[in-house]
């Protein structure tokens, strides 16, 4: 074999080898998404649907608007990294009439099925590519798909307080 046969052999196994890893990449974080919506929906399950009303002092958010507050900004982040059209538009969620246990579990529930299926339309270039998220902070596409699920991270784990104040047990944790 000529040096350039083996030199171009190489540059191709190194190529595949870097596609594999960045698709890897690709699949561990739609793995971590479906994680953190069965993780969420223990959450929704959890909470009497008395309790979707509830605050724990009156100018925080009732546990129904923290969900979908979680939600709205999954949505936002989502579309800002992948350039998809949301399903829901310019309205936010936390405006709904609807705040019952069924149709916030939904929608909620309908927002993780959201991130998830954009992640998996995305190619390792897109995952790396840069964006300007919210006009204002640069970082790869990737990055903010990670800032996503740190913001849906913190907001489910502030209602671990509201679970309890209903007499809810929360879930256990569902780190792996």
């Amino acid at each position: 074999m000529k040096f350039s046969q083996i030199l171009l052999a190489l540059c191709m196994v190194v190529g595949f080898s870097s596609f594999v890893q960045a698709q890897s990449s690709i699949d561990e974080i739609v793995k971590e998404w479906e994680r953190a919506k069965a993780y969420t929906k223990e959450y929704l399950d959890a909470m009497p649907a008395a309790g979707y009303a509830s605050k724990p002092t009156p100018e925080m958010r009732s546990f129904a608007d923290q969900m979908l507050h979680m939600t709205d900004a999954n949505y936002m982040f989502i579309v800002q990294a992948t350039g998809a059209t949301s399903p829901i538009g310019q309205k936010s969620l936390e405006t709904q009439t609807d705040k019952s246990k069924e149709n916030v579990t939904k929608l909620v529930l309908a927002g993780y099925d959201f991130v998830i299926e954009q992640v998996k339309k995305m190619t390792p270039e897109q995952l790396n590519a840069s964006t300007k998220l919210f006009d204002r902070f640069e970082m790869t596409k990737g990055m903010a798909i990670s800032k996503a699920f740190e913001h849906q991270t913190h907001h489910r784990a502030q209602t671990t307080a509201y679970l309890r104040m209903a007499g809810a047990t929360p879930p256990q944790e569902k780190l792996f």
